[in-house]
């Protein structure tokens, strides 16, 4: 696929996921996906399958925010196989305190899916989540 279709794709999922389709961004994981995410939180390593990130990374920290996390974009990259999402992430925690991240996913792309993410984030921030 070109640069302009991995970014269509991307903007695409975004978009329904902005729309209340939470899960169409992470329906572009390949199954057998390489994802990390980077820092020492509790959700922070080398994720090696789209179940593995979904079952140990996102349920957990889904389970201690009052609802799903609302994206705002800020820019969508992208460069032959590779596309890089910036955006914020706004949300409360189950306790009605304020979250708001900021993230970078930089990912490779492979016939439409995500095959391989690194995920840049507040990693202090989702540490006192899991406090």
């Amino acid at each position: 696929m070109s640069t302009e279709d991995n970014r269509k794709v991307m903007q695409d999922a975004v978009e329904r996921w902005r729309a209340g389709d939470g899960g169409a961004i992470f329906r572009l994981l390949d199954d057998e996906v390489q994802w990390t995410v980077t820092g020492t939180t509790p959700i922070s390593r080398l994720y090696t399958s789209r179940r593995d990130f979904v079952d140990n990374a996102l349920k957990p920290l889904s389970a201690l925010l009052d609802g799903a996390i609302d994206p705002t974009v800020i820019n969508v990259l992208a460069d032959g196989d590779q596309v890089v999402l910036q955006w914020d992430g706004s949300a409360k925690t189950k306790g009605g305190m304020p979250y708001m991240n900021r993230y970078c996913w930089v990912m490779r792309f492979t016939d439409g899916k995500v095959v391989e993410g690194l995920a840049y984030l507040d990693t202090e921030l989702v540490s006192a989540l899991f406090e």
